[in-house]
């Protein structure tokens, strides 16, 4: 139970974001919002079609501290989960 709020926090929580179109440097800029507004522990999924991400995101989990626990291509489709630290 949070002691904040009297619920139960799900330790697995996970959020999928579609950024497929978006081009530098909105994935990465809004990628570090929707972090900063969650609770450590909850995983961020993320699927984008610039290829710049993949020098972004990793520097942004470097930057924040989170982890990325999976990457992964699919066509043009990149897919990031990131572990909120």
């Amino acid at each position: 139970m949070s002691p904040d709020h009297g619920k139960a926090i799900d330790p697995m929580a996970e959020s999928k974001i579609n950024m497929r179109g978006l081009k530098c440097p909105l994935p990465v800029l809004k990628t570090r919002k929707l972090l900063s507004t969650m609770a450590a522990g909850e995983v961020l999924v993320i699927e984008c079609t610039d290829p710049l991400v993949t020098i972004d995101i990793p520097n942004l989990v470097r930057e924040t501290g989170d982890t990325i626990e999976k990457h992964s291509k699919n066509g043009r489709v990149l897919t990031f989960r990131i572990r909120k630290a």
